[in-house]
């Protein structure tokens, strides 16, 4: 029997730029938590955020947030990972380098962004809607960051860039994409399935008791851990090969495991 659900949402519970979950979507998931399953959504985005996204039932869940870097059940932080200072810097003045690529500073209480490019502000702050501090130069703020992340709001072709940030910073930070505009740096040795351990761990959950949703490079180890890890049938390549199943739609699925309880 299923005991625990975790779904990333960025190209699985919310489609094509999507910043809001359906009513549809929020209904599933709340009558799943009525039978007793433990939902957790699991992102890259942070926790205000994936709160704000679940107004309503924003306590009735609980998170992976900042690709795993920060695991919160019932407002308590359970686990929480950081990137050492010095790689930080390293990489944000690395970045700089590079025309095109806005970065984003994670904390626990905000994100840190530069007002260089009006379409990548009024992304974070007005479509995403982060609790956000914009400074003037992002490689003199202080840590401790969960997570860095960078956007190239004019280019989906992250791929050459991509292989020269992980030739320059790996193994020390693992560097994957987490959607068409965006490249994560990921703490070591914490990742959305080392999260998801936690968190099975804390309910006494089996692998094969827990069923996982995702569609790009930073789902991999989830996707890997649960017994039942579903890629959606528009992942990025290669990452159905990580999954047991494949599927257009997690409400779909979800809708099937309440079946199989009533």
């Amino acid at each position: 029997m299923i005991k625990l659900i975790a779904s990333d949402l960025d190209g699985t519970l919310l489609h094509n730029g999507a910043q809001e979950l359906t009513p549809y979507t929020i209904d599933v998931i709340r009558r799943i938590t009525q039978k007793g399953i433990h939902f957790i959504a699991a992102s890259g985005r942070q926790y205000d955020n994936e709160r704000r996204l679940f107004a309503g039932m924003e306590d009735e869940i609980s998170y992976i947030a900042e690709n795993g870097s920060l695991c919160v059940h019932k407002g308590e932080v359970i686990s929480r990972g950081i990137i050492p200072d010095d790689l930080a810097y390293r990489i944000m003045h690395e970045i700089k380098k590079e025309p095109g690529y806005e970065i984003v500073a994670s904390r626990e209480d905000t994100c840190l962004i530069e007002d260089n490019d009006p379409e990548f502000v009024n992304h974070i702050v007005n479509v995403m809607h982060n609790t956000t501090e914009i400074v003037d130069d992002i490689t003199k703020v202080r840590g401790p960051f969960l997570k860095l992340a960078i956007a190239n709001m004019h280019s989906h072709d992250l791929g050459p860039y991509l292989r020269h940030l992980q030739e320059m910073f790996s193994p020390a930070v693992k560097v994957v994409t987490s959607g068409n505009i965006w490249i994560d740096f990921i703490v070591p040795g914490y990742n959305k399935g080392t999260a998801l351990q936690k968190m099975m761990d804390l309910f006494g959950v089996k692998p094969e008791e827990c069923m996982a949703f995702g569609d790009q490079y930073n789902d991999v180890e989830m996707l890997e851990l649960a017994g039942q890890g579903y890629a959606m049938s528009n992942a990025a390549p290669g990452i159905a090969g990580h999954a047991r199943y494949v599927t257009d739609s997690v409400e779909e699925v979800l809708e099937d495991v309440l079946a199989g309880i009533d």
